[in-house]
């Protein structure tokens, strides 16, 4: 990837498709989330961070409804709050979730882990958009007879990613896309990623600072279950003692590394 970095200068926030406030999520004996509020901004990439264990999964889930949630969250274009709808509802308002595990059918072939999308996508009102899809993951085309399971990491990851977007979401909740994958992986799903949020807004899950650097504008942190900074992504990273702070020991290296310099290659 090329190109300078996102200038770390203070703007104020634009229109959010979503808003949600005093977000709450009990699991067993733990209660996980402890009041969060975030806002995603419409037509932005808002990046959701912390270390691992603070909420940041079940953050994602509570949106869509797949554990109980108490609070207040509300989809700009629907009336009344969302957050006592079932998950399928909250689907055809179009948001669509990519997982961390990717869940993608390893036995079936491309194409059929496709098709399997197309009822949800109808359910929106929309016809499954292969035109979107072809053109982004040109790749997954001309694999589409193969079976998903002999694909790559970082392959089985686009078809995770095509697969919700036959739906035209207006909203995508990315969970750790880049997880586990090689350094020339990372960069091909970062880039895959960039032009889809040219078509749409993103919450993402990522743990890669430089994959943070390269695509989000605002970032929420989250810590034991509560939101402790939001802001600019690169006022954030910038500031390498505050990032190792919130984010943890390794992040003092990345943002030194990365700090006035190029965008770089994304490593993991």
């Amino acid at each position: 990837m090329t190109g300078a970095p996102r200038p770390a200068t203070s703007r104020a926030p634009g229109e959010p498709l979503l808003t949600v406030r005093d977000l709450h999520v009990h699991l067993g004996r733990s209660h996980v989330l402890q009041g969060v509020d975030l806002d995603v901004e419409k037509g932005a990439v808002t990046g959701l961070l912390g270390r691992n264990g603070v909420g940041k999964t079940t953050t994602l889930k509570a949106l869509l409804g797949l554990v109980p949630r108490t609070g207040t969250i509300r989809l700009q274009g629907v009336d009344g709050s969302i957050e006592k709808r079932p998950t399928p509802w909250v689907v055809r308002q179009g948001v669509g979730y990519v997982p961390e595990d990717r869940e993608v059918f390893a036995g079936l072939t491309v194409e059929e882990n496709l098709r399997l999308a197309e009822p949800m996508a109808r359910a929106t009102g929309v016809e499954p958009d292969y035109d979107q899809v072809h053109q982004l993951f040109g790749e997954l085309y001309e694999r589409r007879k193969q079976k998903a399971g002999t694909l790559s990491g970082g392959q089985q990851q686009m078809v995770a990613l095509a697969r919700v977007l036959l739906g035209r979401p207006r909203l995508l909740l990315v969970d750790e896309p880049t997880k586990g994958l090689s350094p020339r992986l990372v960069t091909e799903v970062a880039q895959v990623l960039e032009r889809v949020a040219e078509r749409t807004t993103v919450l993402l899950v990522e743990q890669n600072l430089s994959v943070v650097r390269h695509l989000v504008q605002r970032v929420v942190v989250l810590d034991a279950g509560r939101v402790v900074h939001r802001g600019e992504a690169a006022e954030l990273l910038a500031d390498a003692d505050r990032t190792r702070e919130l984010l943890g020991v390794g992040a003092r290296r990345d943002a030194k590394a990365d700090a006035g310099t190029a965008r770089p290659e994304v490593t993991s």
